[in-house]
């Protein structure tokens, strides 16, 4: 049965990832009131909902960043809540990728490195690791930036280097919190193009967080988080 919450039956095959009736507080200011979510390997699903809505705590409780007050979460059928923090942190670092509004590249390092750090944290040497961010920053469009650091180069730029990064691990899942905020609509339509063909082609996940329509145009499924619940969007036939 197709629970309308989070647009998918439970027992759907190829989900990756689902969470049941999640509650989070911080303080009396109730963040998530009773959530779902699922989403399939290959998918794109938008998370909708005006500021304060819950969508970005409930991104951080499905990428084991935050723990709920109560419910339940699994990947690949397994309870996150059942892991121990070196486990969560081992998905963070090898099943799940990231990418945030604002890029977060680490200014010291030129733009390769940048694409190549999340290889060399987990033990790859340094000419196999930039080979393979150099082959992601080909795909990215951004490989001739990548001797520069991230001061040198424009925003849309920066911002499709930090996509590289995010997918350079090859990642199960890819969490994406407001990937355009920061940029303007041609950066911004861009940036979405990439990183949905990017993703598709390698069958990951994808869990984006916006409020802008024109971004969410992007998913297969939307679902609108609103005073900490969330409901599935219907889409045209």
């Amino acid at each position: 049965m197709t629970d309308p919450r989070h647009g998918l039956p439970d027992s759907a095959p190829g989900v990756l990832l689902a969470a049941r009736d999640l509650h989070k507080a911080y303080g009396p200011t109730l963040a998530l009131a009773g959530a779902d979510f699922s989403i399939r390997a290959g998918e794109v699903v938008a998370v909708m909902g005006p500021s304060g809505s819950g969508k970005s705590t409930l991104l951080h409780c499905l990428a084991g960043i935050v723990t709920p007050d109560s419910g339940s979460i699994s990947y690949q059928g397994r309870e996150l809540a059942t892991m121990n923090d070196v486990g969560r942190s081992r998905l963070r670092r090898h099943d799940f990728g990231f990418v945030f509004q604002f890029g977060q590249l680490v200014p010291e390092l030129t733009c390769v490195q940048n694409v190549a750090l999340p290889l060399r944290l987990n033990g790859a040497g340094r000419k196999g690791a930039e080979e393979r961010a150099l082959a992601w920053m080909r795909r990215l469009e951004v490989d001739d930036l990548a001797r520069r650091r991230p001061g040198e180069v424009s925003g849309g730029q920066g911002q499709r280097v930090a996509v590289a990064r995010s997918l350079v691990t090859g990642p199960r899942v890819l969490f994406a919190d407001e990937p355009t905020g920061a940029l303007d609509s041609h950066n911004g339509e861009r940036v979405m193009q990439l990183l949905t063909e990017a993703a598709r082609s390698t069958d990951a996940a994808v869990v984006l967080v916006t409020h802008e329509p024109r971004v969410a145009a992007y998913a297969d499924r939307q679902l609108v988080v609103l005073d900490g619940t969330s409901r599935a969007v219907e889409q045209a036939v």
